[in-house]
């Protein structure tokens, strides 16, 4: 159960909270570019996506990026570099403005018209567990519709659902 978990790891289980795997997955879906921000071409990239709409001008501002826009066309043009602080504030928007992105089109993708997408739970690691400490757990499939609720999902697992507050991953395609 739950509650059992506050001292999780102290008998050698390894595994992430299933939140945090969850967002794992969705960000390697969403496919952020590669290219560090340091890098002229990763800086181009991120400040290219930043720029491309007024819309996504306004989500930058909105994720931290307050410079004028004089500023972003220095950056954009060459004429100036950002300061390291700028470039964590580039990165970060981009980031968010990304995840926000993607969510979106995610969401559609992973409902799919009310079909769901199955989802795949691999129980927390207990190889290092000793014996009379081990939990009986199992690998889990759930098939999620309504991927909005993604929280809530995770409860719905049923009675042995804190077996899956700490995983070893979560996996699922869209």
């Amino acid at each position: 159960m739950p509650e059992r978990n506050n001292d999780f790891g102290k008998f050698g289980a390894r595994g992430v909270k299933g939140h945090e795997a969850v967002a794992r997955q969705l960000d390697a879906l969403a496919g952020f570019v590669a290219t560090p921000v340091t890098a002229r071409r990763g800086l181009l990239a991120r400040l290219r996506y930043l720029t491309r709409s007024e819309r996504a001008r306004a989500a930058a501002r909105e994720a931290g990026l307050t410079v004028t826009d004089r500023t972003l066309k220095a950056w954009l043009d060459g004429r100036r570099s950002p300061s390291r602080k700028n470039l964590r504030n580039i990165e970060s928007a981009y980031l968010q403005v990304r995840r926000r992105d993607v969510a979106r089109y995610l969401l559609g993708r992973l409902n799919r018209e009310g079909r769901g997408t199955r989802v795949e739970f691999h129980p927390l690691n207990q190889s290092q567990v000793t014996r009379p400490h081990h939990r009986v757990v199992e690998f889990r499939t759930l098939n999620v519709r309504h991927w909005d609720r993604i929280v809530e999902a995770v409860v719905d697992l049923g009675s042995q659902w804190g077996q899956y507050e700490y995983v070893t991953t979560i996996g699922f395609a869209a």
